[in-house]
C-alpha cells in the first residue's frame, strides 16, 4: 500500500512535466497514439489559461488533471478533459485528491463550475463523480466520440460500442461539495423519484457478451434521455454489489 502522505500534488509546468502526462496517459489509457493528447496540446491549455495539476510520489509523476479553460452557461468554467491515475496508485485516493485540488484552484482563479463527461455504464465512475465528489448530471450525448473500435474486442475482432457520455456538472460551492471538501456527510432529505439501474461490471459483461452490452447501452441511453425529458437531475448514486444506480430528482 502506497502512503498517501508521500504524495505531493503540484501543477505541471515545464515541458518535462507534461510530457511525463503524455506518457502516462499511454500508460493508463492504452488509446490509439493519435488519441492522445499531445505536449503541444498540453502547453497550449496552459498558456491559454487552463492547468496541469500532478499527483509526485518523489519526482515520478503517478497522476494528473487537465482544466481546459471554457465558457459555458454565461460564465467562466473549466472543462475537466482528463484525470489518469498509475495503475499501481489506484483506489488510494488519489484521483479524489487530484480532484479537490482541481476544485481549490479553479475557485482561486475565480471559477465555480467544472465539467466532464464520463461513460454511464461505469458504476465506479458514477459513484465517484456523485457521491465522492457531489457531481450531478443532467445531460446525456449519444455517440460523442463516435463509435469506438478501439478499446474492446473479442477473438481479435473489434467490438463497434457507442461512445455516449453523460456529463458530469461539478457547482464549486453547492452545498454537497461543499460538505464533502469538508469530509461531512451529505444525504437527499427526500425519495428519488427514479432509479436507473446500471451493470455492477462493464468490462466482464462486454467480455461474457457484447450483444448484451450493446442492448445495455441502448437501454441507459433511453432511459436517460426520458428522464432529462422529465427535468429530472441525477444527485445520487446508489452502490450495491449486484444492482447499483443512478437517483434522480425533481429539480
Amino acid at each position: 500500500m502506497h502512503n498517501q502522505n508521500d504524495i505531493v500534488i503540484r501543477e505541471c509546468e515545464t515541458f518535462g512535466d507534461l510530457s511525463s502526462c503524455v506518457d502516462l496517459q499511454r500508460e493508463v489509457f492504452a488509446l490509439p497514439e493519435i488519441e492522445l493528447s499531445p505536449v503541444r496540446h498540453l502547453i497550449v491549455t496552459v498558456n491559454a489559461g487552463g492547468f496541469v495539476l500532478g499527483a509526485y510520489s518523489g519526482d515520478e509523476l503517478i497522476g494528473f488533471v487537465l482544466s481546459v479553460p471554457a465558457f459555458l452557461r454565461g460564465e467562466a468554467a473549466f472543462y475537466s478533459h482528463m484525470t489518469a491515475v498509475k495503475a499501481a496508485f489506484q483506489s488510494v485516493g488519489i484521483g479524489g485528491r487530484l480532484k479537490w485540488a482541481q476544485r481549490d484552484k479553479a475557485m482561486s482563479l475565480g471559477v465555480k463550475f467544472v465539467k466532464w463527461t464520463f461513460e454511464p455504464w461505469k458504476a465506479r465512475n458514477a459513484y465517484f463523480n456523485l457521491e465522492k465528489l457531489g457531481a450531478i448530471v443532467s445531460e446525456i450525448q449519444p455517440n460523442f466520440y463516435g463509435i469506438d473500435y478501439a478499446t474492446y474486442s473479442t477473438a481479435g475482432e473489434p467490438i463497434g460500442l457507442a461512445s455516449d457520455r453523460l456529463f458530469a456538472e461539478w457547482h464549486l460551492e453547492s452545498p454537497k461539495v461543499t460538505a464533502l471538501s469538508n469530509s461531512e456527510k451529505y444525504a437527499e432529505n427526500v425519495a428519488p423519484d427514479v432509479e436507473i439501474a446500471v451493470t455492477p461490471d462493464w468490462t466482464a459483461l462486454v467480455a461474457r457478451d457484447p450483444s448484451e452490452a450493446i442492448a445495455e447501452q441502448k437501454r441507459l441511453k433511453e432511459e436517460f434521455e426520458a428522464a432529462f425529458e422529465r427535468g429530472l437531475v441525477g444527485r445520487g448514486f446508489k452502490r450495491d454489489e449486484t444492482s447499483p444506480a443512478y437517483l434522480l430528482y425533481q429539480k
